[in-house]
Formats: structure tokens, C-alpha cells, sequence
């Protein structure tokens, strides 16, 4: 599995625009999956274009959930491309814009070792990748709690690692991870840093993980 972070609070990489929402690239089996669409849609195709990431082999969006700095580059991506399904945690506007969506308020199996965990307390849903070292969850904002979303996750394999925004999330609630990349939203993150050395990733816009 990659993740290429495509829009987040700060970047990575000079030439790419940094702004406050999230956006990731996942690939996986063969699929490439655009996780959140950032706030912006001029920002995030002009980063996806300096990413040289092309948005024709782009199969899957998935929305973790309804707020503005998630949502508000799909119409613009819809307007380039719509013959993808849309994975949304409960209908809103933008999604008639797509050739098929579907909603997820349980969890739920998209595709061979891609699964969602549903709309967690009414809130947002998180993608989850199964990899040779664990499941590897791709998070929006997380702000249901995150025991909960840790506790759903689990159901699809052992956890190994989160990617993306962390909110609210307390350091002590990732001891057990091996991988932890706070992005975005994320109110702890020098102190993930400090806590977690060996498991702390940074990231930005062009980051890019393997797993």
C-alpha cells in the first residue's frame, strides 16, 4: 500500500500549496483511491497535477465526512472526472454529481483488503487497508473518539498504524500503534512526536508512505 498525502496544513514539498483540509491518495491492489477532497478545488487538482498524479486512474473517491475542508474539492473533481463510485457516510448534495455512489453507516468491505469502518457516531467514517503488517486506517479528522474507531478498525485485522487527521485524539490512545502520521486537524501532535519518536511520521502535502 502508498499514501501519498495530496492536501494538507503544511507541505512537504515546495511547489505544492498548503491549506488548511485533507486529501490522500491511496493505492492499493492495484486501485488508486482518493481519500477527502481538501477545501479547495483549485488547490487540490493543482497539486494532484504537480504530484503527476492523473486523475483518470483515479476509480474511487471516499468522503470520511460532510465538513467543508473535506468536501469542497469534489465538485471540482466530479467536473474532471465522474465515471467513479463515491463512497460518502450519508447523502449530501455532490453526490448526484457521480456516476454511482453509495452510502456506509455500517462497517463495511469495499474491495478485497479495503474496508470502512461506517459512520461512527453519526460523524465519519475511516478507510481501512489491510497490509502484510497490519491494518493501516486512513483517517479524515477522527472525531468520533478514537477507542472507537481503533475498536471498529480492529474487526478487519490487528491495527497497525493511522494516516491523516487526529483531532482531539490523546497521545496515549496510539501506544499501541507502530505507525502514526498526524495530519491536518491533529491538536497533539508535538507531543505524538515526542511520545512516539520511532513511530512518528510527518506530514504534508507530497509525503508519501509505504507500507
Amino acid at each position: 500500500m502508498k499514501v501519498v498525502i495530496v492536501y494538507d496544513n503544511t507541505t512537504s514539498r515546495a511547489e505544492l500549496e498548503a491549506d488548511w483540509g485533507f486529501s490522500a491518495l491511496v493505492e492499493v491492489g492495484g486501485r488508486k483511491i482518493l481519500f477527502d477532497t481538501g477545501a479547495s478545488g483549485r488547490i487540490l487538482l493543482s497539486n494532484l497535477q504537480k504530484l503527476e498524479i492523473d486523475p483518470e486512474e483515479i476509480g474511487d473517491v471516499f468522503i470520511s465526512h460532510l465538513h467543508w475542508d473535506h468536501t469542497g474539492g469534489l465538485s471540482a473533481f466530479l467536473r474532471l472526472k465522474n465515471q467513479l463510485k463515491l463512497w460518502i457516510p450519508s447523502y449530501f448534495p455532490e453526490a448526484k454529481n457521480a456516476r454511482e455512489f453509495i452510502e456506509l453507516k455500517e462497517p463495511a468491505k469495499l474491495y478485497e483488503g479495503v474496508c470502512s469502518t461506517g459512520e461512527l457516531e453519526g460523524i465519519e467514517q475511516s478507510l481501512c487497508v489491510e497490509t502484510e503488517k497490519g491494518v493501516v486506517i486512513i483517517a479524515g479528522c477522527s472525531h468520533p473518539r478514537m477507542e472507537r474507531i481503533l475498536e471498529t478498525s480492529s474487526q478487519f485485522g490487528r491495527v497497525y498504524g493511522i494516516i491523516g487527521g487526529l483531532h482531539g485524539a490523546k497521545p496515549e490512545s496510539l501506544k499501541e500503534l507502530d505507525l502514526i502520521c498526524p495530519t491536518h486537524c491533529a491538536q497533539y501532535k508535538s507531543e505524538i512526536r515526542s511520545l512516539y519518536p520511532e513511530k512518528y511520521v510527518e506530514g504534508g502535502a507530497g509525503r508519501v508512505i509505504v507500507v
